[in-house]
Protein backbone atom coordinates (compact mmCIF):
# COMPACT_ATOMS: atom_id res chain seq x y z
CA UNK A 1 0.00 0.00 0.00
CA UNK A 2 1.48 3.32 -1.02
CA UNK A 3 2.03 6.09 1.49
CA UNK A 4 0.12 9.30 0.71
CA UNK A 5 2.36 12.19 -0.22
CA UNK A 6 2.17 15.41 1.73
CA UNK A 7 0.30 18.27 0.13
CA UNK A 8 2.52 21.03 -1.24
CA UNK A 9 2.74 24.15 0.91
CA UNK A 10 0.26 26.91 0.17
CA UNK A 11 1.89 29.43 -2.19
CA UNK A 12 2.45 32.86 -0.70
CA UNK A 13 3.97 36.10 -1.89
CA UNK A 14 5.55 38.87 0.13
CA UNK A 15 4.50 42.16 -1.47
CA UNK A 16 5.87 45.63 -0.80
CA UNK A 17 3.00 48.10 -1.17
CA UNK A 18 3.38 51.85 -0.58
CA UNK A 19 1.66 51.68 2.79
CA UNK A 20 2.79 48.28 4.09
CA UNK A 21 4.60 44.99 3.57
CA UNK A 22 2.13 42.13 3.34
CA UNK A 23 2.13 38.38 2.83
CA UNK A 24 -0.58 37.17 0.45
CA UNK A 25 -1.98 33.64 0.41
CA UNK A 26 -2.49 32.96 -3.30
CA UNK A 27 -4.38 29.71 -2.83
CA UNK A 28 -7.40 31.14 -1.03
CA UNK A 29 -7.66 34.12 -3.40
CA UNK A 30 -7.37 32.23 -6.68
CA UNK A 31 -10.18 33.04 -9.07
CA UNK A 32 -10.94 36.35 -7.37
CA UNK A 33 -8.25 38.68 -8.72
CA UNK A 34 -9.42 41.68 -10.75
CA UNK A 35 -7.34 43.47 -13.37
CA UNK A 36 -6.81 46.40 -11.00
CA UNK A 37 -5.72 44.12 -8.13
CA UNK A 38 -3.34 42.27 -10.44
CA UNK A 39 -1.70 45.51 -11.59
CA UNK A 40 -1.33 46.71 -8.01
CA UNK A 41 0.02 43.34 -6.87
CA UNK A 42 2.63 43.07 -9.60
CA UNK A 43 3.73 46.66 -8.98
CA UNK A 44 4.79 45.52 -5.50
CA UNK A 45 6.97 42.54 -6.39
CA UNK A 46 9.83 41.64 -8.70
CA UNK A 47 8.35 38.21 -9.42
CA UNK A 48 6.91 37.45 -12.85
CA UNK A 49 3.17 36.88 -12.38
CA UNK A 50 0.50 36.29 -15.00
CA UNK A 51 -3.29 36.52 -14.74
CA UNK A 52 -6.06 34.50 -16.39
CA UNK A 53 -9.65 35.24 -15.40
CA UNK A 54 -8.94 35.85 -11.73
CA UNK A 55 -6.26 33.18 -11.36
CA UNK A 56 -2.60 34.09 -10.81
CA UNK A 57 0.41 32.07 -11.91
CA UNK A 58 3.79 32.88 -10.40
CA UNK A 59 6.48 32.10 -12.97
CA UNK A 60 9.82 30.51 -12.00
CA UNK A 61 12.99 32.51 -11.61
CA UNK A 62 14.97 32.52 -14.89
CA UNK A 63 18.17 30.52 -15.10
CA UNK A 64 21.56 31.82 -16.20
CA UNK A 65 21.16 30.11 -19.58
CA UNK A 66 17.71 31.61 -20.02
CA UNK A 67 19.04 35.10 -19.36
CA UNK A 68 21.99 34.72 -21.74
CA UNK A 69 19.64 33.65 -24.53
CA UNK A 70 17.30 36.52 -23.70
CA UNK A 71 20.15 39.04 -23.73
CA UNK A 72 21.36 37.83 -27.12
CA UNK A 73 17.89 38.07 -28.64
CA UNK A 74 17.23 41.46 -27.05
CA UNK A 75 20.42 42.99 -28.43
CA UNK A 76 19.96 41.40 -31.85
CA UNK A 77 16.31 42.37 -32.30
CA UNK A 78 16.89 45.86 -30.89
CA UNK A 79 19.76 46.46 -33.33
CA UNK A 80 17.43 45.44 -36.15
CA UNK A 81 14.22 47.25 -35.14
CA UNK A 82 15.41 50.53 -33.62
CA UNK A 83 16.91 51.90 -36.85
CA UNK A 84 13.63 50.99 -38.57
CA UNK A 85 11.50 52.89 -36.05
CA UNK A 86 10.42 49.94 -33.92
CA UNK A 87 10.69 49.25 -30.21
CA UNK A 88 11.71 46.18 -28.20
CA UNK A 89 11.19 45.45 -24.51
CA UNK A 90 11.81 42.50 -22.22
CA UNK A 91 10.39 40.88 -19.08
CA UNK A 92 9.09 41.99 -16.75
CA UNK A 93 6.52 43.97 -18.73
CA UNK A 94 2.83 43.11 -18.76
CA UNK A 95 0.92 42.52 -22.00
CA UNK A 96 -2.86 42.55 -21.95
CA UNK A 97 -4.23 39.77 -24.12
CA UNK A 98 -7.74 40.95 -23.26
CA UNK A 99 -9.40 42.25 -20.08
CA UNK A 100 -8.82 39.55 -17.48
CA UNK A 101 -5.77 38.01 -19.16
CA UNK A 102 -2.20 39.29 -18.91
CA UNK A 103 1.09 37.69 -19.92
CA UNK A 104 4.72 38.69 -19.35
CA UNK A 105 6.67 37.55 -22.45
CA UNK A 106 10.43 37.24 -22.36
CA UNK A 107 10.65 39.62 -25.32
CA UNK A 108 8.04 41.80 -27.04
CA UNK A 109 8.17 44.28 -29.89
CA UNK A 110 6.19 46.77 -31.93
CA UNK A 111 7.21 47.74 -35.46
CA UNK A 112 6.28 51.35 -34.66
CA UNK A 113 7.73 52.85 -31.47
CA UNK A 114 4.82 55.32 -31.46
CA UNK A 115 2.17 52.59 -31.55
CA UNK A 116 -0.72 53.83 -29.35
CA UNK A 117 -1.02 50.40 -27.71
CA UNK A 118 2.23 51.01 -25.83
CA UNK A 119 1.32 51.96 -22.28
CA UNK A 120 3.28 52.62 -19.13
CA UNK A 121 1.48 50.07 -16.94
CA UNK A 122 1.16 47.45 -19.70
CA UNK A 123 1.13 47.02 -23.46
CA UNK A 124 -2.17 46.31 -25.17
CA UNK A 125 -0.75 43.65 -27.46
CA UNK A 126 2.42 43.48 -29.55
CA UNK A 127 3.52 42.75 -33.10
CA UNK A 128 5.98 40.06 -32.07
CA UNK A 129 6.68 38.13 -28.87
CA UNK A 130 9.37 35.62 -27.96
CA UNK A 131 9.38 33.06 -25.16
CA UNK A 132 12.26 30.90 -23.95
CA UNK A 133 10.85 27.55 -22.86
CA UNK A 134 11.15 26.93 -19.12
CA UNK A 135 11.99 23.38 -18.00
CA UNK A 136 9.52 23.53 -15.09
CA UNK A 137 6.50 23.54 -17.43
CA UNK A 138 7.27 23.45 -21.17
CA UNK A 139 3.56 23.23 -22.01
CA UNK A 140 3.13 26.80 -20.78
CA UNK A 141 5.17 28.21 -23.68
CA UNK A 142 4.54 25.48 -26.24
CA UNK A 143 0.75 25.15 -25.92
CA UNK A 144 -0.92 27.58 -23.51
CA UNK A 145 0.78 30.75 -24.66
CA UNK A 146 0.45 29.74 -28.29
CA UNK A 147 -3.31 29.93 -27.75
CA UNK A 148 -3.07 33.09 -25.66
CA UNK A 149 -0.96 35.11 -28.07
CA UNK A 150 -3.19 34.07 -30.96
CA UNK A 151 -6.19 35.23 -28.94
CA UNK A 152 -4.42 38.55 -28.44
CA UNK A 153 -3.94 38.94 -32.20
CA UNK A 154 -0.13 39.02 -32.01
CA UNK A 155 1.11 38.48 -35.59
CA UNK A 156 4.27 36.49 -34.77
CA UNK A 157 5.36 34.25 -31.89
CA UNK A 158 8.86 32.81 -31.49
CA UNK A 159 9.33 29.79 -29.21
CA UNK A 160 13.00 29.34 -28.32
CA UNK A 161 13.34 25.85 -26.89
CA UNK A 162 16.68 24.94 -25.28
CA UNK A 163 15.21 21.54 -24.31
CA UNK A 164 15.00 20.24 -27.88
CA UNK A 165 17.38 22.87 -29.35
CA UNK A 166 14.88 24.40 -31.77
CA UNK A 167 13.37 27.76 -32.56
CA UNK A 168 9.77 27.65 -33.78
CA UNK A 169 8.44 30.73 -35.57
CA UNK A 170 4.66 30.99 -35.76
CA UNK A 171 2.68 33.45 -37.88
CA UNK A 172 -0.93 34.35 -37.23
CA UNK A 173 -3.65 33.48 -39.72
CA UNK A 174 -7.43 33.61 -39.53
CA UNK A 175 -7.38 30.05 -38.17
CA UNK A 176 -4.71 30.71 -35.54
CA UNK A 177 -0.96 30.26 -35.62
CA UNK A 178 0.68 28.30 -38.40
CA UNK A 179 4.33 27.32 -38.56
CA UNK A 180 6.55 29.62 -40.56
CA UNK A 181 9.36 27.25 -39.69
CA UNK A 182 10.95 24.99 -37.08
CA UNK A 183 14.67 25.67 -37.08
CA UNK A 184 17.28 23.40 -35.50
CA UNK A 185 20.99 23.60 -34.88
CA UNK A 186 23.05 24.40 -37.94
CA UNK A 187 20.23 26.45 -39.49
CA UNK A 188 19.12 30.07 -39.43
CA UNK A 189 15.75 31.08 -37.99
CA UNK A 190 13.88 33.64 -40.07
CA UNK A 191 10.87 35.86 -39.48
CA UNK A 192 7.70 36.04 -41.58
CA UNK A 193 6.86 39.47 -40.17
CA UNK A 194 10.40 40.87 -40.60
CA UNK A 195 11.70 39.42 -43.89
CA UNK A 196 15.26 40.67 -43.34
CA UNK A 197 15.57 39.49 -39.74
CA UNK A 198 17.36 36.19 -39.12
CA UNK A 199 19.45 34.60 -36.36
CA UNK A 200 21.65 31.52 -36.32
CA UNK A 201 20.09 28.95 -34.01
CA UNK A 202 23.48 27.90 -32.64
CA UNK A 203 24.31 31.51 -31.77
CA UNK A 204 21.05 31.85 -29.84
CA UNK A 205 21.26 28.57 -27.92
CA UNK A 206 24.99 28.96 -27.14
CA UNK A 207 24.80 32.64 -26.21
CA UNK A 208 27.50 33.71 -23.77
Amino acid sequence: MSTPTAAPPTPTLVIDLPEDRVEIDLHTLQGLWSDEQYIRLTNGTNRLIELTDGVLEVLPWPTDRHQRILRFLLFTLTAFLHPRGGDVMFAALRVQIRPGKYREPDLLAFLDAADPRIGDAFWRGADLVMEIVSPDNPERDLVVKRTDYAEGGIPEYWIVNPLDTTITVLRLTAAGYTEHGIFGRGTTATSALLPDFAVAVDAVLDAK
